[in-house]
């Protein structure tokens, strides 16, 4: 199959026309729908109104349809981060805005939690935290590790709350209310804490757990750079 391409490929239906970026921009459309098949050349078809098989003359395959679409979304991420900020607010920025992306369109969020997209946007968002983490401190391999731990702990967070979403209403509102339930019922001398926190966990919120997560990845950080400078100074008395 061809490689994408900017010239527009006439569909079967007159007067229509296709680019990739029109393609993408169906893609997303669908995607914010809470659609699980923002990628079928099908549901993308009936999206533009045009044969689905003209798809193919700008994307090899779905799977080439998806990387492009979700560095789409990382292009939003990356508009959403405010210039200016120093690095612990630039991260702050980056997982705000990953997280709203991912919500708002699911199924790329949820997929893309264990891929890599391979293009400019991705090498942007790679560039921002290495910049971050370079500004706090860090060099060589110890930025290259702490840059993969903040890359996969957002992705791996924000993917699991965009599933999450593509779950039906019914397994959702089972799920959260177990805290206030099946949690509160569990046998006190079995589960002595579970019993003890039952209220607790029954409050915590997305949104506490997100923050939590995102200012842990930042002490790491802090925290790795004092130990480095502290093992530097010890070994140059």
């Amino acid at each position: 199959m061809p490689k994408p391409s900017d010239t527009p490929a006439r569909s079967k239906r007159a007067g229509s026309q296709l680019t990739p970026d029109a393609i993408i921009e169906a893609s997303l459309r669908i995607a914010a729908r809470g659609s699980e098949d923002a990628f079928t050349v099908r549901r993308l078809g009936e999206e533009l109104g045009a044969d689905p098989t003209a798809i193919y003359r700008h994307f090899r395959d779905k799977d080439e349809l998806l990387l492009s679409v979700a560095d789409r979304t990382l292009g939003e991420v990356l508009d959403s981060i405010p210039e200016g900020l120093d690095w612990k607010g630039r991260l702050r920025a980056l997982a705000d805005g990953s997280l709203e992306v991912a919500l708002k369109y699911p199924v790329v969020g949820s997929t893309m939690a264990s891929r890599t997209t391979r293009r400019p946007n991705e090498f942007r968002v790679v560039e921002l935290i290495l910049g971050a983490v370079t500004e706090a401190g860090l060099d060589g391999a110890e930025a290259a590790v702490h840059y993969r731990m903040v890359g996969d702990s957002l992705l791996a967070y924000v993917g699991q709350r965009a599933a999450y979403l593509l779950f039906d209403p019914d397994v959702r509102e089972a799920d959260e209310s177990s805290w206030s339930r099946e949690y509160r019922l569990v046998d006190p001398q079995g589960f002595p804490h579970i019993t003890r926190l039952s209220t607790q966990l029954a409050e915590v919120t997305d949104e506490q757990i997100f923050l939590a997560r995102v200012e842990a990845l930042i002490t790491a950080i802090e925290k790795r750079v004092e130990t480095l400078r502290a093992t530097s100074a010890s070994s140059r008395e």
